[in-house]
């Protein structure tokens, strides 16, 4: 091998070896570690002691005797305590780094040092306890540019400077820590008792676990408002005590309004009472607030907070009852409706996903006005006031004294077809009266599980669809408008027939007078009138005289559409209504005279189209 090669590769191995020497030693080596604490486990923090040099001393404790992991202000009170507070002090100091550490000899080197940082009387004192450890930090003075501060940590030789930022966590006084929440709004409430002395009450309501529904069940057992509770319960989680007060006798809590207090809630988880507070009357300068106490061994603490978030819970035993007559619990896919008469007798079934039937009748049901109906029985309110909640234990003579003995018409919303046991809610309807106090022309009615009479507003019954029929399918008929051949015309005593010869092609038939105004949109009205789809049904089985007696006579429009399969659809108008801008028509469908409400845009294209002008012989 040649020398010179030999010595080259020497050099490339030393020199590796000095870079991988220097690299190790200087660049790879561990950054040392410039925690202040640690160790510290927020969590495993079982106790918190901040000592300030002028103030009395703060101490939380971390309980969980409610399996919840609570702190609890333990001095210079003993009140729950801001746990977010506590954390962020907490994480705050899990992260606090040194970026100068003085040594002791250092500090040896300058005796006043200690004196100098302001050590010896310290800003803050603080001690951190968690199971098998202890850390006593003292905080001194900031440095000259303020951004940092001097602090030594029991046990741990030298003085660190670290920045100041973290100060700020450290609570000054009791109120930075007190929890200023009136309830917990980390638990699920299902279990209220309402103490109103101002009105005489105790209300007590309790929510079901199964559908999560409210009921009362003091003074009287009802459904309860569970919009109105849901409501009160977010308002009363997002409520905070803006100012507290120390309360040391009971001639205090009288002199706040809470001896007694003005109303007292008592809420509940499962079976246990998880908070109370008690709510007095206004301080004296400001009527938009109110004092309050939260309930506990030892809180002799008087809050005030604002009155607003507390006033649905003052409301009357009704205000708390349900308004709706009925809660859709299940799917409805039976209604059974009974009325006075067998005219009025009726049962709606679904069939498949969203079909509905007319049990015993040829035709299919609409299924957006049974959905509608539906609607309207869910959305149906008692009336305001005193109307309302009209009688809430009945007997039979109270029966027959608002007509519930028997109703005018029963309504019976089940979640199975046929099957009787599947009721989702059953509603009788009785007599008409008015309100003696409110002047509210009600319909009184029942649930036939309850023991309660209520009125609904007179207008809101009026909608209640009365027959079966109303719910026929709205489409009349389909057909293209390739299939027609002819559309003749009657009218004031006068014949027109117009001929479809092909696509917007049109003429009259020989004999026929006057001109086509415009072929392309004669099209486009019979291309729209073969779908004609009604706006609402007016009645069935109408014989002449019933026509006559809402204004048909042989002088109004007639229109009849041949179709290529011999096919003749036939639509008589009756009048225009209202204003012109529809009419009421009629049909014949199985054999009966049904009349509707013609769809007022199709209306538009009949006039302007498809009649004949009174200058035409």
């Amino acid at each position: 091998m040649n020398s010179k090669t030999t010595g080259i590769w020497f050099l490339i191995a030393a020199a590796l070896f000095a870079f991988v020497f220097f690299w190790h030693r200087h660049v790879s080596a561990p950054a040392p570690d410039t925690h202040i604490l640690p160790g510290l486990l927020p969590a495993a923090v079982t106790s918190v002691q901040v000592i300030p040099a002028a103030a009395p001393e703060l101490r939380a404790d971390h309980t969980n005797s409610d399996n919840q992991g609570k702190w609890l202000l333990t001095q210079p009170v003993v009140y729950p305590a801001q746990s977010a507070a506590i954390g962020t002090l907490l994480d705050s100091l899990q992260r606090l780094t040194f970026a100068t550490r003085i040594s002791a000899g250092e500090l040896r080197a300058h005796p006043n040092a200690s004196a100098d940082y302001g050590l010896d009387n310290p800003q803050f004192s603080l001690v951190i306890v968690a199971p098998g450890q202890h850390w006593q930090l003292r905080v001194g003075n900031k440095t000259a540019p303020g951004d940092q501060v001097y602090l030594t940590v029991g046990g741990v030789d030298g003085v660190f400077v670290a920045d100041s930022g973290w100060l700020n966590a450290i609570p000054r006084v009791a109120d930075d820590w007190r929890d200023s929440a009136i309830v917990d709004a980390d638990t699920v409430f299902d279990h209220v008792i309402l103490t109103n002395n101002a009105r005489g009450t105790v209300i007590e309501l309790a929510r079901n676990p199964t559908n999560h529904l409210w009921r009362m069940f003091r003074p009287l057992s009802a459904r309860a408002d569970n919009e109105r509770m849901t409501g009160a319960l977010q308002k009363l989680y997002s409520a905070r005590l803006s100012q507290f007060i120390t309360a040391g006798s009971p001639a205090d809590l009288t002199a706040f309004g809470l001896q007694p207090p003005d109303l007292d809630v008592w809420l509940g988880r499962d079976t246990n009472f998880a908070t109370a507070f008690d709510v007095g009357k206004s301080p004296t300068n400001d009527p938009t607030s109110v004092f309050v106490r939260r309930e506990g061994e030892g809180w002799n603490v008087v809050a005030v907070t604002p009155r607003e978030p507390l006033s649905p819970w003052r409301a009357s035993v009704n205000d708390f009852r349900d308004p709706n007559l009925i809660e859709l619990t299940a799917p409805v896919t039976e209604i059974e409706v009974r009325g006075t008469n067998q005219a009025q007798n009726f049962t709606l079934q679904r069939h498949g996903t969203n079909d509905w039937a007319i049990l015993g009748e040829p035709y299919a049901g609409d299924a957006a006005s049974v959905q509608n109906f539906i609607t309207l029985l869910a959305g149906l309110r008692v009336a305001a006031g005193t109307a309302g909640f009209v009688k809430d234990v009945v007997t039979e003579p109270d029966l027959r004294a608002y007509g519930l003995a028997p109703p005018t018409r029963q309504i019976t919303l089940r979640s199975a077809v046929g099957d009787t046991n599947a009721i989702i809610a059953q509603l009788q309807f009785g007599a008409t009266g008015t309100n003696d106090t409110t002047q509210t022309n009600v319909v009184y009615v029942r649930r036939t599980d309850e023991d309660c009479i209520y009125g609904i507003p007179l207008a809101d019954y009026l909608q209640v669809p009365e027959h079966g029929w109303e719910f026929r399918d709205k489409h009349i008929w389909h057909f293209n408008v390739t299939n027609i051949v002819s559309i003749t015309l009657h009218e004031d005593g006068k014949t027109r027939q117009i001929l479809r010869n092909s696509a917007n092609e049109w003429s009259l038939a020989p004999g026929s007078q006057g001109m086509i105004t415009s072929s392309p949109a004669l099209e486009e009205t019979a291309y729209r009138l073969g779908d004609l789809t009604v706006l609402g049904w007016v009645g069935r089985n109408f014989s002449l005289a019933d026509l006559e007696s809402i204004g048909w006579n042989t002088n109004k429009l007639q229109m009849t559409v041949e179709l290529k399969d011999g096919t003749r659809d036939t639509v008589d108008f009756i009048q225009e209504w209202p204003q012109g801008h529809t009419a009421l028509a009629a049909v014949t469908l199985e054999g009966e005279r049904w009349v509707f409400v013609f769809p007022p845009v199709l209306f538009q294209f009949v006039l302007q189209y498809l009649t004949i002008p009174a200058n035409v012989p």
